[in-house]
């Protein structure tokens, strides 16, 4: 953890907040509720107060699982991260799937992990530039693990023949992180389209967009 993290480390929410443990009940429902606020008020205008008013509890009562607001922030989008690791490494685990097939695979899970986390996954892109320096640098460092992932995959598929060759792995990459992360914008749960809808749609869209184009295939 950087220097400037939680200056008390005796706290609850150090517990399981960003340090790739489950948190606790408690410090989940208090990280919920932050999201909630932020999601609702914005990350600027929202207050502790806000916070341990939706919590039912007095505001010196929630300063013993944080420090400061931005502790909030800063957790909440640490445990995203903590959840998404997850997910990355039970994919890096299919050791049977094709580069493709993983690619695949990595963006039904993610499209199903943001759209049953929507509020949380808004405020994370709303709001990380509000972090101070370490840490958003520390958090922006743990999601370039997934770009690399990616694009990685990109040159392996494009080594397999499952993808253009002459197309750029890292601006392929940015395209499908557009596909999966840009529908937290528009995206209703209960809506018009299910999860199931929305990441089946997304994963074959990643699929057609990769694929070498018919007149390509088989061409030195």
């Amino acid at each position: 953890m950087p220097s400037n993290g939680p200056k008390s480390p005796a706290k609850p929410a150090q517990d399981g907040a960003g340090n790739g443990t489950k948190p606790r009940r408690r410090d989940l429902e208090v990280l919920n509720v932050a999201a909630q606020i932020f999601y609702e008020r914005g990350y600027a205008s929202a207050t502790v107060q806000d916070v341990a008013d939706a919590l039912g509890m007095l505001k010196g009562s929630l300063y013993y699982y944080i420090d400061s607001k931005e502790d909030l922030l800063y957790r909440l989008i640490a445990v995203i991260h903590d959840e998404v690791d997850a997910l990355l490494a039970l994919l890096s685990a299919e050791e049977q799937l094709s580069p493709i097939e993983r690619l695949e695979l990595y963006a039904r899970r993610v499209v199903e992990y943001n759209a049953k986390n929507l509020t949380r996954i808004s405020v994370y892109y709303h709001d990380i530039d509000q972090l101070t320096d370490p840490r958003r640098k520390e958090l922006l460092s743990r999601r370039r693990v997934h770009e690399r992932y990616v694009a990685d995959l990109i040159r392996e598929a494009q080594a397999d023949g499952d993808v253009a060759s002459d197309l750029d792995p890292k601006l392929l990459s940015n395209c499908v992180f557009g596909t999966i992360i840009w529908m937290y914008r528009w995206y209703k749960p209960g809506g018009e389209f299910s999860v199931e809808e929305l990441s089946d749609t997304a994963t074959r869209f990643v699929r057609s967009g990769l694929s070498v184009p018919p007149t390509r295939a088989g061409q030195p």
